[in-house]
């Protein structure tokens, strides 16, 4: 289909929806749909024919991303049975003091899981929610360190499943070498190293400001649960006792080395190929569901021989995991489908943005900064991040070419930057659906109190990605990003009353 204006109203009306209402399923429904409507026409059934169509295919697609989530689930829920996340929660209480070393130590576990965001917001929100509500810290507060040291982490980790995708979004026919170009590109990826540094910030003073604040402040009236997860944690609260801290740590040191093993085997180390290769050309959903099933294995056998839980307890785990996992699998078909209607193959979002790129690229000291501006727009209206630089770099290696390879460094930078705060800032991105399922906390909630943030840390960005235009220099663009985030930092908590613990 010929790119158009009409291209962009589909996620338009899907964000719109969701913050008017508050009802995330139903407004993707309706944005997916009306995208079907402008494909095909107006037909009513070949709209319904169409939407199906491509939620079949995105999901078919994605199924080992859906079938990792089940059975990472099983294996949250077999641990939190074991009383394993208790006695951890139990020694964590009495060594961590107060909310600073429990949110500290959840960032340094988002920093430390760095091989896929996926399984980065999963085992983090699972390991360190008992312990940030045994002191009451606002939920939504827990949702925004684990999503902001997820992405971020993952675009500037050379060993993770999105350099692989970052080095296979070059065109086909290029004389660069992709999985080099991104290291290039780590040391000015000015978003996430901001991010960062303003998690430090945040957990160091104390300090919130906007929603966030707000969130707090009504937590500390009284510690919020949202309704659909009350039962999950009345159920964490009849767990075995049986667990010691080892058997949360071994099923997790399994867990992270059998996904990396999987990346590196799928990817071809056994065939000859080098490690940096190998991560590039694997697979990581086929890796991660590797990783999570040999992590299962071992879990059963780590507890049912030893008594920790029972055959017929661990198998009870199954419907519980899959139960709790249930919302991020509905909204994660229903993003996809949204993404499906978007492509190239339907309404050319990405087409549409392309053409506004090209008409103002003319002027090259703007392009990092403008290439960052519509990577944010991109990903927040679809989503996805992948898909976004997957768009996107190869119109800047297209545009670059024969050009300054200082600049070609610096705006593929800005693009992964601007794809990660768009992901950040969406209410449809999968990453922001998983961070709040990971920290049981409503969807919407989390959306709203990240959202001051990650606008606090682009506009940060939009000044140091035009100074690196300038100066097509990364590292004062980078120097004027930090001094920018921290002078934002102060000026907006210093008119905000401290609601923190």
């Amino acid at each position: 289909m010929e790119s158009s204006f009409l291209s962009i109203l589909p996620p338009i009306i899907t964000i719109v929806l969701a913050l008017a209402t508050k009802e995330v399923y139903m407004s993707l429904i309706i944005g997916i749909f009306s995208g079907a409507m402008i494909f095909t026409g107006g037909s009513f059934l070949q709209s319904t024919l169409t939407m199906f169509k491509i939620m079949g295919e995105k999901v078919g697609g994605n199924v080992n991303i859906l079938i990792f989530l089940v059975i990472l689930g099983v294996l949250v829920a077999a641990i939190a049975k074991s009383g394993a996340t208790r006695a951890y929660g139990e020694w964590a209480r009495e060594k961590i003091k107060g909310e600073k070393g429990a949110l500290g130590l959840t960032a340094f576990l988002g920093i430390l899981i760095f091989i896929d965001d996926y399984f980065n917001c999963l085992t983090v929100g699972a390991v360190m929610r008992p312990i940030t509500d045994k002191f009451k810290i606002a939920r939504t507060k827990l949702a925004y360190v684990i999503d902001a040291t997820a992405a971020p982490i993952c675009i500037i980790a050379p060993v993770s499943s999105w350099a692989a995708a970052v080095g296979s979004s070059l065109p086909e026919g290029s004389t660069i070498d992709g999985f080099s170009l991104f290291l290039q590109t780590i040391p000015f990826n000015l978003y996430a190293w901001l991010t960062l540094v303003f998690v430090v910030m945040v957990i160091v003073t104390g300090k919130d400001y906007s929603t966030m604040n707000e969130s707090i402040r009504e937590n500390q009236k009284g510690f919020h649960v949202p309704e659909e997860y009350r039962e999950e944690l009345e159920n964490e609260s009849e767990t075995e006792t049986h667990g010691k801290i080892i058997d949360l740590v071994l099923p997790l040191i399994v867990l992270i080395s059998s996904c990396i093993y999987g990346m590196l085997y799928t990817g071809g180390l056994f065939e000859g190929k080098s490690v940096a290769d190998a991560f590039a050309d694997c697979d990581s959903s086929q890796a991660l569901v590797l990783g999570s099933f040999i992590a299962f294995v071992f879990t059963a056998i780590l507890y049912i021989p030893r008594g920790v839980v029972n055959f017929k307890t661990f198998c009870a785990c199954f419907p519980m995991g899959f139960k709790a996992m249930l919302p991020a699998i509905a909204i994660l078909s229903f993003a996809w489908t949204l993404s499906g209607i978007c492509s190239d193959s339907c309404l050319n979002l990405g087409g549409y943005v392309s053409t506004i790129v090209n008409q103002n690229a003319t002027i090259m000291m703007f392009l990092p900064m403008v290439f960052f501006v519509v990577a944010i727009g991109l990903a927040f209206a679809t989503g996805t991040s992948w898909g976004t630089f997957g768009i996107l770099i190869p119109i800047a290696v297209e545009i670059i070419s024969g050009g300054s390879p200082e600049m070609m460094v610096i705006c593929v930078a800005a693009i992964l930057s601007g794809a990660v705060a768009g992901d950040h800032a969406s209410p449809i991105s999968d990453t922001t659906i998983l961070a709040s399922a990971s920290a049981q906390c409503s969807h919407l909630d989390h959306v709203a109190t990240q959202l001051p943030y990650v606008i606090t840390v682009s506009t940060s960005c939009i000044i140091g990605y035009f100074i690196d235009g300038l100066t097509e220099n990364g590292w004062i663009g980078l120097g004027v990003g930090l001094i920018c985030t921290v002078f934002l930092f102060k000026i907006l908590t210093s008119r905000e009353v401290n609601y923190s613990q």
